[in-house]
Protein backbone atom coordinates (compact mmCIF):
# COMPACT_ATOMS: atom_id res chain seq x y z
CA UNK A 1 0.00 0.00 0.00
CA UNK A 2 1.28 3.53 -0.52
CA UNK A 3 2.27 6.14 1.76
CA UNK A 4 -0.22 8.23 3.08
CA UNK A 5 0.67 12.14 3.65
CA UNK A 6 -2.53 13.70 4.53
CA UNK A 7 -4.85 13.66 7.94
CA UNK A 8 -8.12 11.24 8.08
CA UNK A 9 -10.59 12.73 10.02
CA UNK A 10 -12.71 11.27 12.72
CA UNK A 11 -15.84 10.49 10.38
CA UNK A 12 -12.40 9.10 7.85
CA UNK A 13 -11.33 6.99 10.30
CA UNK A 14 -15.00 4.87 10.14
CA UNK A 15 -15.32 4.70 6.63
CA UNK A 16 -11.31 3.55 6.50
CA UNK A 17 -11.97 1.10 8.75
CA UNK A 18 -15.24 -0.43 7.00
CA UNK A 19 -13.02 -0.52 4.13
CA UNK A 20 -9.99 -1.98 6.12
CA UNK A 21 -12.32 -4.73 7.36
CA UNK A 22 -14.61 -5.65 4.28
CA UNK A 23 -12.65 -4.29 1.07
CA UNK A 24 -13.44 -4.37 -1.79
CA UNK A 25 -16.86 -2.45 -1.37
CA UNK A 26 -18.85 -0.92 -3.86
CA UNK A 27 -20.06 2.51 -3.00
CA UNK A 28 -23.67 1.04 -1.83
CA UNK A 29 -22.34 -1.60 0.52
CA UNK A 30 -20.25 1.03 2.07
CA UNK A 31 -23.72 3.57 2.53
CA UNK A 32 -25.40 0.45 3.86
CA UNK A 33 -22.51 -0.34 6.47
CA UNK A 34 -22.21 3.21 7.43
CA UNK A 35 -26.11 3.50 7.70
CA UNK A 36 -25.78 0.48 9.87
CA UNK A 37 -23.04 1.41 12.32
CA UNK A 38 -23.68 5.25 12.29
CA UNK A 39 -27.19 6.33 11.26
CA UNK A 40 -25.23 8.14 7.81
CA UNK A 41 -27.18 8.80 5.06
CA UNK A 42 -26.05 8.31 1.42
CA UNK A 43 -24.88 11.55 0.71
CA UNK A 44 -22.63 11.73 3.90
CA UNK A 45 -20.94 8.33 2.73
CA UNK A 46 -20.70 8.69 -0.48
CA UNK A 47 -19.08 12.50 0.34
CA UNK A 48 -16.52 10.94 2.56
CA UNK A 49 -15.21 8.29 -0.33
CA UNK A 50 -14.81 11.20 -2.06
CA UNK A 51 -12.58 12.93 0.35
CA UNK A 52 -11.11 9.73 0.82
CA UNK A 53 -10.06 9.48 -3.10
CA UNK A 54 -8.97 13.55 -3.35
CA UNK A 55 -6.54 12.89 -0.42
CA UNK A 56 -5.43 9.52 -1.92
CA UNK A 57 -6.47 6.96 0.81
CA UNK A 58 -8.80 5.02 -0.78
CA UNK A 59 -9.50 4.17 -4.31
CA UNK A 60 -12.80 4.06 -6.66
CA UNK A 61 -12.21 1.31 -9.58
CA UNK A 62 -15.24 1.59 -11.73
CA UNK A 63 -16.08 -2.09 -12.88
CA UNK A 64 -19.18 -3.94 -13.94
CA UNK A 65 -21.15 -1.08 -14.00
CA UNK A 66 -20.45 0.04 -9.86
CA UNK A 67 -17.73 0.96 -8.45
CA UNK A 68 -15.47 -1.01 -5.98
CA UNK A 69 -13.55 0.72 -3.53
CA UNK A 70 -10.50 -0.62 -1.19
CA UNK A 71 -8.05 1.52 1.01
CA UNK A 72 -4.62 2.71 -0.45
CA UNK A 73 -2.85 3.33 2.66
CA UNK A 74 -3.03 0.41 5.77
CA UNK A 75 -4.25 0.49 9.04
CA UNK A 76 -0.98 0.56 10.38
CA UNK A 77 0.68 2.88 8.08
CA UNK A 78 -2.51 5.56 9.11
CA UNK A 79 -1.79 5.21 12.51
CA UNK A 80 1.79 6.02 12.17
CA UNK A 81 0.70 9.04 10.30
CA UNK A 82 -1.99 10.13 12.73
CA UNK A 83 0.71 9.55 15.89
CA UNK A 84 3.32 11.50 14.01
CA UNK A 85 0.81 14.02 13.60
CA UNK A 86 -0.45 13.76 16.78
CA UNK A 87 3.06 14.02 18.98
CA UNK A 88 4.42 16.84 16.93
CA UNK A 89 0.89 19.32 17.65
CA UNK A 90 0.32 18.66 20.72
CA UNK A 91 3.98 17.64 22.40
CA UNK A 92 6.08 19.31 20.17
CA UNK A 93 7.42 16.20 18.77
CA UNK A 94 8.67 15.08 22.58
CA UNK A 95 7.88 11.50 23.12
CA UNK A 96 9.21 12.04 26.99
CA UNK A 97 6.57 14.41 27.62
CA UNK A 98 4.11 12.17 26.00
CA UNK A 99 4.71 9.38 28.16
CA UNK A 100 5.41 11.70 31.05
CA UNK A 101 1.73 13.51 30.56
CA UNK A 102 0.17 9.93 30.45
CA UNK A 103 1.75 8.69 32.93
CA UNK A 104 1.33 11.15 35.64
CA UNK A 105 -2.91 10.95 35.10
CA UNK A 106 -3.44 6.82 34.81
CA UNK A 107 -1.29 4.48 36.54
CA UNK A 108 0.62 1.83 34.60
CA UNK A 109 0.49 -1.87 35.44
CA UNK A 110 3.32 -3.57 36.18
CA UNK A 111 2.61 -5.45 32.99
CA UNK A 112 2.56 -2.09 30.50
CA UNK A 113 5.83 -1.31 32.51
CA UNK A 114 7.43 -4.09 31.66
CA UNK A 115 6.33 -3.49 27.92
CA UNK A 116 7.73 -0.34 27.76
CA UNK A 117 10.91 -1.24 29.21
CA UNK A 118 11.72 -4.03 27.24
CA UNK A 119 10.58 -1.57 23.88
CA UNK A 120 13.16 0.64 25.25
CA UNK A 121 15.89 -1.79 25.91
CA UNK A 122 15.10 -3.02 22.33
CA UNK A 123 15.43 0.13 20.74
CA UNK A 124 18.40 0.86 22.69
CA UNK A 125 20.17 -2.21 21.29
CA UNK A 126 19.18 -1.47 17.72
CA UNK A 127 20.86 1.61 18.08
CA UNK A 128 23.94 0.27 19.40
CA UNK A 129 24.16 -2.50 16.75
Amino acid sequence: MSQHNASLTAAEWDVMECLWEHAPLSGREVTEQMNEKCGWSRSTTLTLLSRLEAKGAVSGDAGEGKKAFHPLISREDAALQETEDFLSRVYKGSVHLMVSAMTQKQSLSQKEIDELYALLKGLEADKNA
